[in-house]
């Protein structure tokens, strides 16, 4: 039984760990929210002073902003929609007794560990490239022209791309969840003759809703900050066709050197990202506690 003693040595010992975190995580945070306030652009830095809130009204009212936060959203559910589906059937067929099974999880899985300025490069120059890519020559070969992916449809070739680099990580975590189900289970319900339609429905689909639960949750925290598969293909365009929420911050602070603007940016994005966290925990975290 611990004393009171030994409590508060615990608390001693754990205490810089916690300052250090807490350090780590609120310094930048109000460093951000601070410039968020003044005049502070890079390309003409004897103009300062306090702006007050036109920062973030320009950031606001912005003919991008509403733009790009509906390109956001839409990589977010379009990557959500592919990986949690595909991730489902490729996790049913790799879960099945073949030989090299575990040659071919390695290789299903390889994909997430490619870093998203080089898969962003091999899907630009091998895959979508116009005259040397593998799909401009699939094209000719059945005598029509290269489709133009990143000048044509350059948000959904994004989200092609995006989707390709997490589908690894959906997979995996739903093969996981997928081993722990009773194989006993389902002879049952095969033995009762209930068809493979039924069983996914009834017993396997059931059972990963967990899985699909956190597949969704982290993708969601991590898909809201993609940046380097936009920046190493479309730079955001054409025009602002592909300009997500955290691009349009990187082309204040780096294209046109207004750090006051880009840091409104930043809290705007932070406040929304919580916005959709707290949503997510509320609409689909119930799972976790079933």
């Amino acid at each position: 039984m611990s004393t009171q003693s030994t409590r508060t040595a615990a608390r001693i010992m754990i205490a810089p760990s916690v300052i250090l975190l807490l350090f780590w995580m609120i310094v930048p945070l109000a460093m951000t929210l601070y410039f968020s306030f003044r005049i502070y652009r890079l390309i003409s830095p004897d103009r300062t002073g306090w702006s007050g809130v036109r920062n973030y009204a320009w950031f606001l009212n912005a003919p991008d902003f509403w733009m790009a936060i509906g390109n956001t959203l839409m990589l977010v559910l379009g990557v959500l929609i592919i990986t949690v589906v595909l991730g489902t059937l490729i996790a049913l067929l790799i879960d099945q007794p073949v030989k090299g099974q575990g040659v071919l999880r390695i290789l299903v899985i390889a994909p997430f560990f490619v870093m998203p300025p080089v898969a962003a490069s091999i899907w630009e120059n091998l895959f979508m490239h116009p005259q040397n890519g593998l799909f401009a020559a699939l094209a000719q070969g059945f005598g029509a022209r290269p489709i133009l992916f990143l000048e044509s449809y350059p948000m959904a070739s994004v989200i092609g791309i995006v989707a390709w680099e997490w589908l690894p990580f959906a997979t995996l975590i739903l093969l996981t969840a997928l081993q722990s189900l009773s194989s006993e289970q389902l002879e049952a319900a095969e033995m009762d003759g209930a068809s493979a339609m039924s069983r996914f429905r009834f017993i396997i689909l059931p059972h990963l809703t967990r899985a699909i639960t956190v597949v969704i949750l982290i993708e969601t925290i991590f898909l809201l900050g993609i940046f380097g598969e936009i920046f190493t293909t479309t730079q955001g365009g054409p025009g602002s066709a592909s300009t997500t929420l955290p691009y349009m911050i990187f082309k204040q602070a780096i294209v046109a050197k207004d750090i006051g603007r880009a840091a409104a940016g930043g809290i705007i994005a932070v406040i929304l990202a919580n916005i959709v966290a707290y949503f997510l925990m509320r609409g689909i975290g119930k799972n976790l506690d079933a």
